[in-house]
């Protein structure tokens, strides 16, 4: 990665001011539930990230108070990130909306924008963004040595899916640049995801998600290659369009759709094939079974009269397991195939029907998705997001669009996480899985996965 990004691993940031922004105009007190869909959802922070090169046109003392009245403006409309989480009397979660405020730090970081070693977000992201100590989401501004700004955000899972974290980001910059009335008003019609009555059991969803209580303990992990870490590459489009089209070779032209894969699809099941490939190599009788999920939004789904301005979460996790040697030894457009199947059985307003309802029969007792449960007999397990919304260059507060904008969300536990967000016709993909697998996938995948680099961000 270059000596300066080398140099730049234990840079350090201080904050030089703490604040709190509530939103502009007073709002009535008043408790918003948590939708049964977001009831799926543990105590989990999400975070991202947004770097700016040094503007020629504002200082950035005009920058912070820019964000900060903006803010404010911008919790009105979107209140439940003013308010906080509070366990009501079932013991479940709810939102206050009490305007309590969100925490705004203002930082300062002895490195360029240059040296920071963005391939390792756990490096350079994570110092970044705030912890979050209080309320719903928190916001870091910090000013590099350079002059560039990062603009960073760490926001409660639970209470928005990254599909409401773009909307809200985008709000916000529009009215930075005051460009108003803001082009996406944020719905919370709870009303839109109540359960049916009388409810409807489907027993599908026991294959798909369990109660937290059913959950196995977390296993030791004693192989430091075993462990979780997080690594940004890039994807060009021509890479991206090749795994499309081996995904979707003649083999497969007698199933749905002809067998024409979405570049998700076969991007998924490329990275499928390739994490079992390691276990192959790592186990040379392989007889384990590698869960893959991905990340379904049913806002499309749910509601057709609506615009697609629901605040909350609208997600499901459907998943497929499959034999290691089956994976590996089978062409891509197989794997493909196995991935399109399951995702076709649940990206359908009847899946998040009997999903909600489902949720109803289970409280208060959490649930989670049986992706998340590894036995000592499973093989690896990971999930795949998808940001293909993300707004990077509409994230614009006055000062042009970011050179780089990224999600990172290093979450517990021993499945892994993926999330692809677009970068100027290629892909820029956020990869949380653990070091071996890294290893293997830049030994094996280099053709395909492109370390993050300043070259890549013009930088």
């Amino acid at each position: 990665m270059g000596e300066a990004a080398e140099q730049a691993r234990g840079f350090h940031v201080t904050t030089t001011r703490n604040q709190v922004i509530t939103a502009a105009l007073p709002l009535q007190d008043h408790w918003l539930p948590l939708s049964n869909l977001d009831l799926l959802l543990p105590p989990l922070d999400v975070n991202v990230c947004f770097c700016y090169k040094k503007s020629v046109n504002i200082t950035n003392t005009v920058a912070h108070e820019t964000l900060k009245t903006a803010l404010a403006e911008t919790l009105v409309s979107y209140y439940a990130f003013a308010g906080e989480i509070v366990t009501n009397t079932t013991g479940e979660p709810e939102i206050l909306c009490n305007n309590r405020g969100v925490d705004f730090v203002e930082a300062g970081a002895d490195v360029e924008l240059r040296e920071l070693n963005l391939y390792d977000p756990d490096e350079s992201i994570a110092k970044l963004v705030p912890i979050k100590k209080h309320g719903v989401i928190a916001i870091q501004v910090t000013q590099l040595k350079c002059g560039s700004i990062v603009v960073g955000c760490t926001f409660d899972h639970r209470v928005a899916d990254a599909y409401s974290m773009n909307m809200f980001l985008l709000s916000w910059a529009e009215i930075s640049r005051s460009d108003v009335p803001i082009s996406c008003v944020p719905s919370f019609r709870r009303s839109l995801l109540n359960p049916r009555r009388p409810l409807v059991i489907d027993s599908s969803i026991d294959q798909i998600f369990m109660p937290v209580t059913s959950l196995p303990p977390p296993q030791e992990i004693t192989n430091p290659e075993n462990l979780l870490t997080s690594r940004i590459y890039y994807i060009k489009a021509d890479a991206l369009e090749e795994l499309q089209t081996l995904a979707s070779s003649s083999n497969n032209a007698s199933s749905s759709n002809n067998g024409k894969r979405t570049k998700l699809e076969s991007f998924s099941a490329f990275l499928w094939k390739i994490v079992a490939e390691k276990t192959a190599k790592d186990h040379p009788v392989p007889c384990k079974t590698s869960k893959l999920g991905i990340v379904v939004d049913g806002r499309r789904r749910l509601m057709e009269q609506e615009n697609n301005t629901y605040f909350g979460n609208v997600l499901s996790i459907p998943f497929g397991g499959q034999r290691i040697d089956d994976l590996t030894n089978k062409p891509l457009s197989w794997v493909a195939e196995e991935v399109h199947r399951f995702l076709e059985r649940s990206a359908t307003k009847e899946h998040f029907l009997n999903l909600i309802d489902w949720v109803e029969t289970r409280r208060p007792t959490p649930s989670v998705s049986r992706i998340y449960s590894v036995g000592s007999d499973d093989g690896p397990a990971f999930v795949v997001s998808s940001g293909r919304s993300f707004p990077v260059t509409q994230v614009d507060f006055g000062w042009g669009s970011p050179v780089f904008g990224s999600y990172h969300f290093p979450w517990g536990g021993s499945a892994g996480y993926v999330m692809p967000m677009p970068s100027y016709g290629d892909w820029m993909v956020y990869l949380h899985l653990t070091k071996g697998q890294l290893k293997f996938i830049e030994e094996e995948a280099s053709h395909v996965f492109k370390p993050i680099d300043n070259d890549y961000l013009k930088i």
